[in-house]
């Protein structure tokens, strides 16, 4: 990142005239918050599927059927095999990611704070967790445990929520994520693109993003789930408003890495690298939880041949 370059809050006029720039002149921008380093992160599906919530993007919601399998929370040493594995692909944060919309969904909170603490054995890794909403004892007790960071999406902007999910709020979400910088971890806050938001409800995402002041942001494109509610919005974004929206989360939130998560295989191999060069420094590498993404040697390969530094 370009020190000399002041951090600002901006308006929403401001940065709605920031994304109707052109393109390159956008991208420009963005790129002078941008380090040369890039970071690797990756997960394992730890509890997957029955989960009480709507979502309506989420094959795992049992408010639909899916026909995913549905397995209760994995053994302990078969998240320390994954997470070796990860760490051999240059991956420096490994998450636990399980269904429901509480660590106590499935009964297993005090297990997954065992893998935590065992993650935090592995030489060169960060332990990362992303298990649902939580309370003010749960986000202490995953401090305690040794947690680096917590993963908790806001999905998409408060105005827009109630098109998404009925079963929870934007603001549970939102207090999970103020629970979790009480409690000194690290925060990985992000939304999913292409859920039929508009231009304007993008700009309040990165605004709203600013004020939760994320470590890392995630940012997930749509891949419509056959029998959600959501299974047919495969054109709701393009490449192109992708690129857009990935500036702007950048230059309203400039201290932040801008990470591809699921749904990155929608954009041109072309539009991946430019990105990597002006807007994204982080990449969940690896198939994600319900969708398949990129071999890691592919990607190695890639940032290598940008001249990026894996962090």
């Amino acid at each position: 990142m370009n020190s000399t370059i002041d951090k600002k809050t901006y308006t929403k006029e401001e940065l709605l005239k920031l994304y109707n720039l052109p393109l390159n002149e956008l991208l420009e921008k963005s790129s002078q918050y941008m380090s040369n380093n890039v970071e690797f992160c990756s997960l394992i599906n730890a509890r997957n599927g029955k989960c009480s919530q709507n979502c309506k993007y989420c094959a795992q919601s049992s408010h639909y059927c899916t026909n995913i399998e549905s397995y209760p929370l994995v053994e302990i040493d078969e998240v320390i095999k994954v997470a070796k594995e990860a760490k051999q692909n240059f991956v420096s944060r490994f998450a636990i990611v399980t269904s429901g919309k509480t660590p106590d969904e499935g009964r297993d909170f005090q297990i997954e704070l065992d893998m935590i603490k065992e993650i935090n054995k592995i030489n060169g890794l960060t332990s990362c967790a992303s298990i649902g909403i939580l309370n003010e004892e749960q986000a202490k007790a995953l401090a305690d445990a040794g947690l680096k960071r917590f993963h908790h999406n806001i999905n998409t902007c408060r105005s827009y929520y109630p098109e998404v999910c009925t079963t929870h709020s934007w603001d549970d979400r939102y207090n999970t994520c103020k629970l979790v910088k009480k409690y000194g971890m690290e925060l990985c806050c992000g939304v999913i693109l292409g859920m039929g938001e508009s231009v304007e409800q993008r700009v309040e995402m990165a605004m709203e993003l600013a004020d939760i002041e994320p470590n890392s942001i995630p940012i997930n494109i749509l891949m419509p789930i056959p029998e959600t509610p959501f299974e047919n919005y495969h054109n709701k974004i393009d490449e192109e408003n992708v690129m857009r929206t990935m500036a702007i989360f950048k230059i309203a939130n400039p201290d932040a890495v801008i990470r591809f998560c699921g749904g990155r295989m929608k954009l041109s191999e072309d539009n991946q690298k430019l990105a990597l060069k002006t807007c994204v420094e982080g990449i969940l590498i690896g198939n994600y939880l319900t969708t398949v993404g990129k071999e890691p040697s592919e990607d190695i390969k890639m940032i290598k041949n940008l001249e990026k530094n894996l962090k």
